[in-house]
């Protein structure tokens, strides 16, 4: 999952209300409980829990700028991932910051540590605090590769009390970062500050700043890919690199080289997106669906038809369940959208009408973002494995919004007083659902033929 979409989760939880936030933590507490969703309800109480904190008012806390673990590790800021997300080479657990430096102050460098916070106290210039980070961040990566490198003895049990073992997997990665700091800093000066367009007069920029032994290591290239990613516009993209380097398209070349990695990544990372998407779509949540599907379509033609992956490949065993995800998730969807449409605008019986009947205007608008959401996956449906679902669909709600909204307009000429009403909702309803599938002029003229058919009602009832 990418930090976009994190972001994207974070401000869409940020805009709303407190008792909304609190009954949500409740609701995704209890389902941690019961076990059910749990990678989900982990991802959401996460970032709920960093917007009640964030809200909170604290006179007490140090500023930002002033907080030593911040500072020691502000380095690792653009690889780090929040809970709940599957990590890949090139990212950090979040989370792992916090055990790792408990264990710098207890027993990886107490006495630096000590000396560390107390110069960070007195000091205001940002050079000064500046000078003694760097400094602080080479004990740090010393101690750290102290514990983790080769030596005698049994390193197991001091290994355990950094923390549980996805702190341990983390640790040599930070240690590798704070140590090429600097490498790290002139790799993020030197990129272009936007990768459009990866052509090859970018290609050839970006390859001319990783031209840095240090940041070619099977450690660190993950993690300068990982900063190049976030200046692309198409992550995927990324790719175009392997294959520059391999001077070929084929996966076996690509891969026998150090930048096969960036496929890994990509793989990955559109692996990430797609459960964000499923995510999205189970919680009835549309507003990002065109920007998500756009970005997975791009990226699976893309891995498809730039690199020649072979079907019984890691790779291409990996793209094809990406495919087959991303197909399964949005089929189930777009089946269920003809039936919530049929029972809005299903034309029972005067009869079977009880009185005060009333449509519901939230569960017309949902089923308006589901239309709207089988409408932006026909510009994808082809690559994502959904084009006769997708195409099927969209026939058979145009034909039936069509005949419902005709009927309608004829069932209001003739709609009983006790009725008439229900009728009306019912309209409202199809003329919305006419907006998306047939424009707004068709919207228009169906507006103004039901219009006419109550007047028309109207003045037949006065002349009688």
């Amino acid at each position: 999952m990418s930090q976009t979409s994190i972001e994207r989760l974070r401000d869409y939880l940020a805009q709303l209300p407190p008792q909304a936030q609190a009954l949500l933590m409740r609701e995704f507490e209890r389902a941690l409980e019961r076990g059910q969703d749990t990678a989900v309800a982990t991802l959401v109480l996460d970032q709920l829990r960093r917007i009640v904190r964030a809200a909170e008012p604290d006179d007490d806390a140090p500023a930002r700028s002033g907080d030593p673990a911040r500072v020691l590790f502000q380095p690792l800021e653009p690889f780090l991932v929040d809970a709940g997300i599957p990590i890949r080479v090139g990212q950090i657990r979040r989370s792992s910051l916090q055990p790792i430096w408990q264990w710098l102050g207890r027993d990886g460098a107490p006495d630096q540590m000590r000396e560390f916070e107390t110069a960070l106290g007195r000091l205001s210039d940002e050079a000064q605090v500046e000078s003694l980070a760097r400094k602080m961040q080479g004990i740090a990566a010393d101690a750290i590769f102290q514990l983790t490198g080769p030596g005698g003895g049994d390193k197991s049990r001091a290994l355990a009390r950094v923390g549980p073992p996805n702190v341990i997997e983390d640790l040599y990665s930070i240690g590798a970062v704070l140590q090429l700091r600097e490498a790290v800093d002139a790799l993020s000066g030197r990129l272009p500050r936007s990768l459009r367009a990866f052509g090859d007069s970018q290609i050839a920029s970006v390859t001319a700043a990783l031209n840095v032994p240090a940041l070619q290591t099977p450690q660190m290239l993950p993690f300068a890919l990982t900063m190049v990613i976030q200046r692309m516009t198409a992550p995927w993209q990324i790719i175009r690199l392997a294959i520059k380097m391999a001077a070929s398209d084929d996966e076996i070349r690509v891969a026998a080289t150090p930048f096969g990695v960036a496929v890994t990544i990509a793989l990955h990372d559109l692996s990430c997106l797609a459960a964000m998407l499923r995510m999205d779509i189970k919680r009835g949540r549309f507003d990002n669906i065109g920007e998500n599907l756009k970005a997975l379509h791009d990226g699976v033609r893309g891995l498809r038809t730039e690199l020649d992956l072979r079907n019984d490949s890691a790779w291409g065993k990996q793209l094809t369940s990406i495919r087959a995800d991303i197909s399964n998730a949005l089929q189930s969807e777009i089946d269920s959208v003809p039936g919530r449409v049929r029972r809005i605008l299903r034309q029972r019986a005067e009869k079977d009408i009880p009185p005060g009947a009333r449509i519901d205007t939230t569960e017309v608008e949902e089923t308006v973002a589901l239309i709207d959401f089988v409408a932006t996956c026909r510009n994808y449906a082809s690559e994502l494995a959904i084009n006769e679902v997708t195409l099927r669909t969209y026939s058979d709600l145009q034909q039936y919004v069509e005949r419902s909204t005709e009927s309608l307009v004829q069932s209001l000429r003739a709609a009983d007083l006790k009725v008439r009403t229900y009728r009306q909702q019912q309209m409202s309803a199809a003329i919305r659902f006419c907006e998306v599938l047939f424009g707004d002029d068709y919207a228009s003229l169906m507006s103004r033929a039901a219009e006419n058919a109550l007047t028309g009602e109207r003045k037949s009832s006065r002349a009688g």
